[in-house]
C-alpha cells in the first residue's frame, strides 16, 4: 500500500495575535469577544481577501494567513495594522483591540486546508518579536520586497526564540516610524533602528561642455561616496546602487524611499583650464526641501581638497562628529597631480567593464599614474586588483605569477599609505585566494574599521568568515553590505552560498533568484541552485539548472571551482556537489 508523498510549497505566513487578550478578557470577557468578533469580520477578513490571501487557521486570539506573494502579505499586514488604529480611535475605547503581526517566507507541508513545517514556526516566532501595533518580517521577506514597496523597515538585528536552533533576523516597521523589537529571550535587549543620519550621493552632472568629461564628473561623484564612507558616524549608500540613477532625474523623494536613505546629495561638476568647479545641495529625501547648497572653485591639483569640503559641509550639517582618527587622516591630504588624478578615474572606469581588455588598458593608466606620482597608493591597489582578477576569471593568459604580483601591489600600497582602505581589501581579497585566510581576516577588519561604510569591505570580510566555516557571521555581513549596496548582485550570491551552507535552503533559494534576475547570465549562481534542488530532493531542477550553467558557461568545471574556493573544510564543497550527484549529475 503506498503512500502519498507528502506536497509542500513555498509560501509567505502571516502570523497575528491580540496584544494583552488574556488582561482584555479578565476584565470585560463578554465586551471583548464581541468586539473582537467584529473586527475580525469587518477589517481582517476583508483585507486579507483583496490581498489574495487565506486565513488557514485561527488560534483564539491569533490567525495564520497563507498569501502566495511576499509582497501582498506585507502590504496587508500594514493596512491591517493602519485600519485597526483608525478603528481604535473611532471606538475610543479604553480597551482597544491591537495586534502584533509577523510575517515570514518558508517552505510548508499541506495537509487538506491546514499547512505545517517550519515556515509556519518562524512567522510565530517572528510575530512574536513585533512591536505592538507593527509588524516584523524575516530576512528573506525583506530581500523579497526591496524595490517593490515603499514601506520603511528598519533592521532590528539577529534574536534567539525558543525551539528555533538558529537566530533570526529581524526587520521592523512601525506606524510612527521608531520601530523596536521585542525579544522573547530574557536579557536580551530591543535593538534599536539605524540612528546615524543616511545619505545617498547622486550622479553629478557633467557640466564641462564635451560628453566625453562624464567620466570625470562620474569619477568625482565615486570619490565623494568613498570620502563619505569613511565617517562612522553616518550610513552611505554605495556607488554601485546610487549610479542605477544615472541619467533618470529622478524624484529625490522617490531615492530616498527607495534606498532607504533620509538625506540625498545631488549636483554637477564643471572642469576648465586647470580648474574644477563642483555645485552640490542636500536634500532632505522624506519632504523634498532643500538643506544647504554651496559652491566649490578650485584648481586641479586640490581635486582632493575639494571632496574634503563637500564631506565636511555635510557631517557639520547633519552635526556629525568625526573621531580624532578620522580628523587626523583628513589633515594629512595633499595636493595631486592633475593628470595623475584624471588616469586614476579613467582607470577605474574602465575597469567596470569587467573585460580582458579593459584590465589590460586600466593597468597600463595606472602604470603611467605611478610614474608620474611614485607615492599614489591607490594607483598600487587597484594594480593588485586586477592582477587578482585576471587570475580569477582566467584572462590575458594569468598565471599563479599573479597572485605572487597581487600581494606584493598590495602590500606596496598599504606602505605608501596605511589610511587607504582599499589597499587593505586588496590584501584580503589576495591571502584569502591563496588559503590564508587569518591573515586576509585581519586585512579586511582592518578596510572596516577605517571605512565602516564601504560595502566592499564587509562582502570581503563576509567570504572569508564564509570560508572560515563561520557561516552565520558571513550572513550578517553579507546583509550590512546588502543594505549599504542593494544594487550590487553578488551580495545576493554570496548570502546564498552561506545560507545554503548553513541549510536554510528556502532563504538560499530566494538569494540566488534574487541575483539572477540582476545578473540573468550568472554560472555561478545556477550552479549553487543545481546543488540546493539535488540536496532537497527536487532533481528535475537540479538537472535543468545544472544545464543552464553549461549552456550559460561550457568551460564550467567543479574541478576547477573545488580547487579555486578556498574553504578551509574542503568537505563543505564537496557536501554541496553531492546534491548534483543525487539528482544524477556526473561531475
Amino acid at each position: 500500500m503506498s503512500k502519498n508523498p507528502i506536497q509542500r510549497r513555498l509560501v509567505a505566513i502571516l502570523a497575528a495575535d491580540v496584544v494583552g487578550y488574556s488582561r482584555l478578557m479578565e476584565r470585560d470577557e463578554t465586551s471583548t469577544l464581541t468586539e473582537l468578533k467584529v473586527r475580525w469580520g469587518e477589517v481582517v477578513e476583508p483585507l486579507v481577501a483583496s490581498h489574495q490571501g487565506r486565513i488557514f487557521k485561527r488560534i483564539g486570539d491569533g490567525m495564520l494567513v497563507e498569501f502566495g506573494s511576499a509582497v501582498a502579505a506585507v502590504e496587508c499586514a500594514v493596512e491591517l495594522q493602519k485600519a485597526m488604529a483608525a478603528a481604535n480611535e473611532r471606538d475610543a475605547s479604553d480597551r482597544p483591540i491591537v495586534l502584533r503581526i509577523g510575517v515570514n517566507l518558508g517552505d510548508v507541508m499541506v495537509e487538506g486546508s491546514d499547512l505545517y513545517g517550519d515556515g509556519v514556526n518562524v512567522a510565530s516566532r517572528i510575530e512574536g518579536l513585533a512591536q505592538p501595533g507593527g509588524v516584523a518580517i524575516s530576512s528573506a521577506v525583506h530581500e523579497h520586497m526591496r524595490g517593490r514597496l515603499s514601506i520603511d523597515f528598519v533592521d532590528s538585528g539577529s534574536h534567539e526564540v525558543k525551539n528555533i536552533e538558529r537566530p533570526l533576523h529581524i526587520w521592523s516597521w512601525s506606524p510612527d516610524g521608531d520601530a523596536v523589537v521585542t525579544s522573547e529571550v530574557a536579557g536580551n535587549a530591543p535593538q534599536p533602528p539605524q540612528s546615524k543620519p543616511s545619505i545617498a550621493v547622486l550622479p553629478f552632472d557633467n557640466m564641462s561642455g564635451d560628453p566625453e568629461q562624464g567620466y570625470f564628473a562620474d569619477g568625482i561623484t565615486e570619490d565623494i561616496i568613498t570620502d563619505l564612507s569613511k565617517v562612522s558616524g553616518l550610513f552611505v549608500i554605495a556607488r554601485n546602487s546610487s549610479f542605477a540613477y544615472k541619467g533618470l532625474a529622478p524624484d529625490v523623494r522617490k531615492v530616498s524611499r527607495e534606498l532607504g536613505v533620509r538625506y540625498v546629495l545631488e549636483g554637477s561638476v564643471r572642469r576648465a583650464a586647470g580648474r574644477v568647479r563642483i555645485n552640490a545641495q542636500m536634500i532632505d529625501g522624506t519632504t523634498g526641501g532643500h538643506l544647504w547648497a554651496e559652491r566649490y572653485d578650485r584648481d586641479l591639483e586640490d581635486v582632493f581638497a575639494v571632496q574634503d569640503e563637500v564631506t565636511r559641509t555635510i557631517v557639520e550639517a547633519l552635526k556629525v562628529k568625526l573621531t580624532a582618527e578620522e580628523e587626523a587622516r583628513r589633515e594629512s591630504r595633499s595636493k595631486i597631480d592633475p593628470q595623475a588624478y584624471d588616469l586614476l578615474v579613467r582607470a577605474r572606469q574602465t575597469l567596470l567593464q569587467l573585460r580582458p581588455e579593459a584590465a589590460v588598458e586600466a593597468r597600463r593608466m595606472l602604470e603611467r599614474a605611478i610614474e608620474i606620482d611614485p607615492g599614489l597608493a591607490l594607483a598600487y591597489a587597484r594594480l593588485s586588483i586586477i592582477s587578482f582578477a585576471e587570475y580569477a576569471n582566467q584572462w590575458n593568459n594569468a598565471t599563479a605569477e599573479n597572485m605572487t604580483r597581487a600581494l606584493e601591489l598590495a602590500r606596496q600600497a598599504i606602505a605608501l599609505d596605511d589610511t587607504e582602505p582599499q589597499g587593505y581589501t586588496s590584501l584580503a581579497i589576495t591571502l584569502s585566494w591563496m588559503r590564508r585566510l587569518d591573515e586576509a581576516e585581519q586585512a579586511a577588519e582592518r578596510a572596516v574599521a577605517l571605512a565602516p561604510n564601504l560595502a566592499d569591505a564587509y562582502t570581503g570580510l563576509g567570504n572569508i568568515r564564509d570560508f572560515q566555516g563561520r557561516h552565520e557571521e558571513a550572513v550578517a555581513l553579507y546583509t550590512r553590505a546588502f543594505r549599504l549596496d542593494p544594487q550590487f548582485d553578488m551580495s545576493l550570491h554570496f548570502m546564498g552560498r552561506a545560507l545554503l551552507a548553513l541549510g536554510r535552503f528556502d532563504e538560499a533559494e530566494i538569494a540566488f533568484k534574487r541575483r539572477l534576475t540582476l545578473t540573468p547570465r550568472s554560472d555561478m549562481s545556477r550552479f549553487y541552485l543545481a546543488c540546493l534542488y539535488g540536496l532537497t530532493g527536487r532533481y528535475e531542477e537540479a538537472r535543468r539548472f545544472w544545464q543552464e550553467t553549461l549552456e550559460v558557461n561550457p568551460k564550467f568545471s567543479v574541478d576547477h571551482l573545488r580547487r579555486a574556493l578556498p574553504y578551509k573544510d574542503p568537505a563543505l564543497f564537496d557536501r554541496l556537489v553531492k546534491g548534483l550527484r543525487d539528482a544524477g549529475v556526473a561531475v
